[in-house]
């Protein structure tokens, strides 16, 4: 038996709310994630490391400065993730809606 994908629902918004980012997507789920978890989660090759040859990762050390956990700019990426900029200047790391929904369960 053939299973179709499980289609998740279409992006709304997201917005700032004190220090956490509210998402809202359009069947009503909302996620609501700390900005400091949000910003120590980044996926980039930057902040969680890339393969090297032999296939080892190595986790780079990350200073977050003052500004780090300041949301500045939300971008959406394809009907797939958001693109955060950071007031540090970070902006690397693409967020899938999937990734956000694993984070938002380690809030709870």
């Amino acid at each position: 038996m053939i299973h179709a994908p499980c289609m998740a629902s279409a992006f709304a918004q997201a917005t700032v709310i004190g220090n956490e980012l509210a998402i809202a997507f359009a069947d009503g789920e909302e996620l609501y994630l700390p900005l400091p978890m949000l910003r120590r989660a980044c996926p980039c090759a930057s902040c969680q490391g890339e393969p090297d040859a032999l296939g080892r990762v190595v986790k780079p050390v990350v200073e977050l400065g003052p500004r780090a956990f300041d949301l500045v700019k939300i971008d959406p990426i394809g009907g797939y993730a958001l693109q955060f900029g950071w007031g540090d200047g970070h902006a690397t790391g693409l967020y899938s809606f999937d990734y956000l929904r694993q984070l938002s369960l380690l809030g709870e």
